[in-house]
């Protein structure tokens, strides 16, 4: 690391005294001139010679060094016509010029037409073509043709990504079958802190899609991007200050048929510049309030002695949701002079997610047998559990999940000299999530008798003759739950021309990257008793409600019964200890708490050089120290705090890189890759802690142990693009990870087991039980492949105007993973593991049509089943199922500021399914059924 420091050291000192050699710069800004909107991704380039450069994100652009002289400037930019001025350089002069281009429709013989859609499309591709690594863009206009309610939405359209729902939205990303902690999430280029507890990722639903102006999916790094993100690294953009003064406000209402509820969505932005365009602002806004739910059955399947398989526990769920999501930023911007400019951004995003939640649980379920050992009944315990809140101005009778991220960040560049420039960023983002005044309240018969009338798909047991009178309490708790992450963060970047080919052009970047990272969690669990028992005892003798199964969307034969509700949970003064009796329950949130810090320093080179007016390299190194100090707690006889371990951990990554850009045509473009990246363990995950939940039957142990996740990446791709704004890609892509870590999962732990794992622990597992046991380990290796293929396209070459108003959005990938090291529950390798997470076959495809006024656009999603955690045996993994969305959308163009438009989502309802071992065995199938959104939009 000094020597890396000591070298950008001398390289800054011999740049100085090159910069006062007789040269200048040009700088200037690209915008359309009709909607004076930023052209970002334009080719800007410099006659004669091969000297070009691309307009960034707000439309700049920059020439360092330019000897004096006159030359010519020529911007090209697909779907629009190309533009050209004269300039001259003077010594030490910053000339500024810039450009206004209009739209293809405007050209002779020109068959674009340059609808919003298209408009928003020209943008993206443009970005993606000149781009110098492979990626995905989507543009604000892109989103807003899809429904997409949030970004993660937005995201499963895109080649090679997949997306985990919660409750119906997309959460939590997967690019090319890596999961969601080898993966990176930036704001603005600013990492986002995880509001989760236990891992590292960011949710995706918390953010609306209307709060951002592009999503860049990198899908490989160049050595000045963050090294965390071996599966693929996406940045949301916010929105830049505008050109002009921007007014736009959206209005919509829905429904949500699953619950016969509304829902209601709001968002505005305003932005202009003022002190005769010095200072740039924007202001933008977004809420969204809907309240919908979902209908559940799970179940955990089991495997006897004599090989018959069984279900040992079944829920059957009820959910009541409201989820509230509030939206606020700002951007600023501050020129001053040709040479110097500050920017400023802000980002809050708050979302309240309530939620009641009514669960009848069939657990202890034991076979009963005949002479043969075939399976002839079954016996059981049945728990009927209300999940609600305090009845207060927050809970409102419901289990609360307070989620918040912020980021705050300031940002500068400056032109140092004709052959230097600089840029700096310091950021700080934070997340939290808390769960106040979360109650339960379960009741509980045991040793019933039960008949299962169901089959492995839709397993159903049913308790014979339930009386509510003779079903006890168990347990009533509440806890407090707050999970707190905070990043700082810095970099300085310079830049400045260095080539070793006469007559081509040549880069050199140089910067450090400093990131503070803290998170803590810090749970409590309290149970409560009455203190006369005759207060509660039993279901039937308090305020109650009972759910028929009718509509349940799993089907009519899943009843969930009779419950405590959710007003009478709400009520009760737990507080009183005249009524009820409290006590902390350890064994519930003693191991779960945790601290960890986490340093990240980084520096790096990046070299980007012209071989010829067609071939492009870029080589980089990037240098990544990280340290890390995180505490656990030490637990006794379960539920004893012994006191608290830390663990102290340093280590250095080097990850070197090499990109090549091979431009066959004005259209054509070829592009490979060679990098490396990491991704660190989960901070819980490398807590000394063992956490048993008795009552649940569940163990999760930390591993102290873990190592980080290397990996190398290869990267192939053909990129066609046309004139009239569509492309056709394709490209393969491998991967091969080292240490790279996997949830292991045995369902079948025993006392033996537990005993060999942990023989200094009193064993909590009694003699013929078989608990669930979870830890995260490293496995040898595993190889990762496939491809993808893209293409989006107007369909302009068709006769006639109705058709040539059809485009097409489609896009496919295949991806295999082989892993190395996973052991079974008896310690055994098992072979042809694939690695969790690697869907095999991923399809987008969409149909829209379009004109100067109206839209329409049906989409549909489909994703292969994969394995999503590993069991200790072929028979415990469990697969995440094939999923199959359809939308549709369309809007209408009433004046030239209003446009009405309507959306519908999950026409195919289509459920999220988990299932066991094999796919008849289902394991989880939630569903949600379709939603329905009109609304109307201003823009001015």
């Amino acid at each position: 690391m000094k020597r890396l420091f000591t070298l950008v050291l001398l390289l800054f000192t011999v740049v100085i005294a090159q910069a006062q050699q007789g040269s200048g710069v040009i700088t200037g800004k690209v915008i359309e001139k009709i909607t004076k909107v930023s052209l970002p991704g334009a080719s800007v380039r410099l006659n004669p010679g091969n000297r070009y450069t691309v307009s960034d994100q707000t439309g700049d652009y920059e020439f360092l060094k330019v000897p004096e002289g006159t030359y010519e400037i020529e911007v090209i930019y697909m779907g629009y016509q190309t533009q050209k001025q004269t300039v001259t350089v003077t010594k030490g002069g910053n000339t500024v010029l810039n450009f206004s281009l209009e739209d293809g429709a405007f050209a002779m013989n020109q068959v674009v037409v340059m609808g919003d859609r298209l408009r928003g499309q020209a943008r993206a591709l443009n970005q993606q073509k000149n781009k110098s690594n492979i990626s995905n863009i989507i543009s604000s206009d892109q989103v807003g043709r899809f429904p997409d309610a949030n970004i993660g939405e937005a995201l499963r359209r895109v080649p090679g990504v997949t997306m985990q729902n919660d409750q119906g939205e997309a959460r939590n990303i997967i690019i090319r079958g890596l999961a969601p902690e080898l993966n990176a999430v930036t704001l603005n280029g600013d990492r986002i802190p995880s509001a989760e507890g236990d891992n590292r990722r960011v949710q995706m639903d918390l953010i609306p899609s209307d709060m951002i102006s592009s999503i860049e999916v990198n899908k490989t790094l160049t050595s000045d991007m963050d090294a965390d993100a071996i599966g693929g690294s996406v940045n949301l953009v916010t929105r830049a200050s505008p050109n002009g003064e921007r007014i736009s406000a959206t209005l919509s209402s829905g429904y949500n048929p699953i619950r016969d509820k509304a829902l209601y969505t709001g968002a505005f932005v305003y932005g202009n510049r003022f002190a005769k365009n010095a200072i740039g602002l924007v202001l933008s806004g977004s809420y969204n309030n809907q309240n919908y739910g979902s209908d559940n059955v799970e179940a955990v399947w089991a495997k006897d002695d004599f090989g018959n398989a069984f279900v040992e526990e079944t829920d059957i769920r009820k959910y009541d949701v409201q989820r509230i999501r509030r939206s606020m930023a700002a951007a600023l911007d501050f020129k001053l002079g040709k040479n110097h400019t500050i920017f400023a951004n802000a980002m809050y995003n708050w979302r309240d997610d309530r939620e009641n939640r009514y669960r009848m649980r069939i657990d202890d379920i034991t076979p009963q047998y005949n002479a043969s050992n075939q399976i002839t009944g079954y016996r059981g315990r049945v728990g009927l559990q209300t999940k609600g809140g305090a009845d207060n101005d927050r809970n409102r009778m419901s289990r609360l999940e307070d989620q918040r991220v912020q980021n705050y960040s300031l940002r500068g560049e400056h032109l140092i000299a004709s052959g230097l420039d600089m840029d700096w960023t310091v950021s700080y983002s934070t997340a939290r999530e808390y769960r106040p005044n979360e109650r339960y309240m379960l009741f509980r018969q045991s040793n019933r008798t039960l008949n299962y009338t169901g089959t492995s798909e839709f397993p159903v047991f049913n308790a014979t003759n339930l009386n509510a009178n003779a079903v006890g309490l168990n347990t009533i708790s509440e806890n407090n739950d707050l999970t707190e992450e905070s990043e700082l963060g810095a970099k300085l970047n310079f830049r400045l021309p260095l080539s070793v080919i006469e007559g081509q052009k040549g880069r050199l970047r140089f910067g450090g990257r400093l990131r503070i990272k803290d998170k803590d969690r810090n749970n409590i669990f309290t149970k409560y008793t009455p203190v006369n028992a005759a207060l509660i005892p039993n279901l039937g003798s308090i305020p109650n409600t009972y759910f028929d199964g009718k509509n349940f969307q799993a089907g009519e034969q899943y009843v969930p019964g009779l419950f405590a509700s959710r007003a009478y949970l709400a009520s009760l003064n737990l507080t009183n200890t005249a009524v009820f009796k409290g006590e902390e329950d350890p064994t519930e949130f003693l191991a779960l708490n945790y601290t960890a810090k986490e340093n990240i320093y980084a520096g790096y080179l990046r070299w980007d050089q012209d071989i010829n007016d067609r071939l492009a390299v870029i080589a980089g190194l990037r240098v990544e120290h990280t340290k890390i100090n995180y505490t656990g707690n030490i637990i006794e006889d379960e539920e004893d705090l012994a006191g608290t371990r830390t663990s102290k951990n340093s280590y250095t990554d080097l990850l070197p890189s090499l990109t090549l850009k091979y431009q066959a045509n004005d259209d054509l473009v070829l592009r490979g890759a060679f990098t490396t990246a990491l991704a660190r363990p989960n901070y819980y995950a490398l807590t000394p802690f063992v956490g048993i939940v008795a009552g649940d039957e569940q163990i999760a142990a930390g591993n102290p142990n873990l190592d980080a996740t290397y990996a190398y990446n290869f990267d192939l791709m053909a990129e066609q693009y046309f004139k009239s704004v569509g492309i056709i890609s394709g490209g393969v892509f491998y991967k091969r990870l080292k240490n790279f870590i996997y949830t292991y999962a045995d369902r079948a732990y025993t006392t033996s087991k537990f005993a060999n794992d942990f023989p200094d622990l009193a064993n909590p597992i009694p003699a013929g039980e078989q608990w669930a046991f979870q830890q995260d380990r490293n496995g040898e290796s595993v190889n990762v492949y496939g491809f993808e293929v893209a293409v989006q396209r107007q369909l302009d070459f068709l006769p006639g105007k109705f058709l040539r108003g059809f485009g097409v959005y489609a896009n496919y990938t295949f991806t295999k993973s082989k892993a190395k090291g996973i052991t079974n529950s008896d310690g055994d390798l098992r072979e042809n593991i694939t690695l969790p997470g690697t869907a095999p076959h991923m399809l987008n495809a969409s149909l829209s049509w379009e004109n100067s006024r109206f839209s329409a656009r049906l989409s549909a999603n489909y994703t292969a089943a994969y394995i999503d955690e590993l069991g200790g045996d072929a028979f415990g993994d469990a697969y995440y199922d094939k999923q199959f969305f359809l939308d549709a959308n369309a809007s209408l163009k009433v004046s030239k500021v209003t446009r009405f438009f309507a959306e519908a989502t999950n026409l195919t309802n289509q459920p999220l399914r988990y299932y066991q071992g094999v796919v008849s065995q289902t394991r989880q199938m939630e569903y949600y059924r379709p939603r329905y959104n009109f609304g109307v939009k201003f823009d001015f």
